[in-house]
């Protein structure tokens, strides 16, 4: 957390609603977050006078609300890419999220009277969701805990009150998955409303059952590795090996074969190598390290 030099918190706001947040934090505090309840970013810096006005009046805002939309603040000089990705061009700008997506925001101060209306907009969008919201936690425990076919119950109940959750739709297919049922995956892939689609639970999900089918005919890993070995140039088996290493639980190194195949022949199979790395990169949590590994590697490679 970035406590030096930001601007003083409510007192009375638990740490888990106002958080400072950095780029490496970004995508599980903001992004992830949202898909519970709409999370508010505030992009400010220590020398920005309006800055050291409305965050505060923005913290106390979300602080009434007790938990039912958050607060995520990104200090601009020591978090550049993050307001390049978002083109924040002054400050103090605020952007909304919610779902995974930004949904509403406003640029410089503004009278409290309109901080609080932007407030109260978000906490209704977010709706009282009645428990769902550690349901969803509870579920996703379940995943981990070897209990899949529970968790899948728990994220159809959660449908069953709220059909276009996409933190549910995600979860159960991936519960499917994880109890090894590929086409009870692939059923509730294809029952997914068109409004959450392409949200991210939705995709990383979708990237999951893509890996999953792809594992079911992955080729034996020891030959590949000596047909790779054999001929570096054979993209074909390098990708089959790559695919073979996931399929073995090898991810990383199934990423290094992945990254060598784009190095050697970035076009090669209509740039395949590529399209494999976004799936797998897709499949993980944003936080992974191993995603984001991978991801710099893939954008070095992209723009050497």
């Amino acid at each position: 957390m970035l406590e030096l030099g930001s601007a003083p918190k409510d007192a009375t706001a638990p740490a888990d609603i106002i958080k400072d947040v950095t780029e490496a934090t970004f995508m599980a505090d903001v992004v992830e977050a949202s898909m519970n309840v709409p999370v508010i970013v505030d992009f400010w810096a220590p020398w920005c006078g309006p800055c050291k006005t409305l965050g505060p009046q923005l913290e106390a805002e979300v602080a009434r609300h007790k938990g039912r939309v958050r607060m995520a603040k990104v200090n601009v000089d020591e978090n550049q890419m993050i307001a390049g990705q978002l083109r924040v061009q002054s400050i103090p700008t605020v952007y909304a999220f919610f779902q995974g997506q930004p949904v509403d925001g406003f640029q410089g101060a503004i009278p409290q009277s309109q901080i609080k209306q932007f407030v109260d907009k978000l906490v209704a969008l977010g709706g009282d969701d009645g428990g769902l919201a550690e349901a969803l936690e509870a579920a996703e425990s379940m995943i981990t805990e070897g209990a899949p076919e529970d968790a899948a119950e728990t994220f159809a109940a959660i449908l069953g009150e709220e059909p276009e959750n996409a933190a549910a739709w995600g979860g159960l297919i991936r519960a499917h998955l994880a109890a090894n049922a590929a086409d009870r995956a692939e059923e509730a892939l294809a029952q997914v409303p068109a409004a959450v689609a392409g949200s991210g639970p939705v995709e990383a999900a979708r990237a999951q059952l893509q890996l999953t089918r792809q594992a079911a005919s992955a080729g034996p890993l020891d030959e590949l590795r000596q047909k790779v070995g054999a001929d570096p140039a054979d993209q074909q088996a390098r990708f089959d090996y790559a695919a073979a290493l996931h399929a073995a639980g090898q991810v990383e190194e199934a990423i290094n074969e992945l990254l060598e195949a784009f190095r050697r022949d970035r076009e090669w199979n209509d740039g395949a190598a590529k399209a494999q790395l976004l799936t797998i990169f897709d499949a993980l949590k944003p936080t992974d390290p191993v995603a984001q590994k991978g991801r710099r590697r893939l954008s070095s490679l992209i723009f050497a």
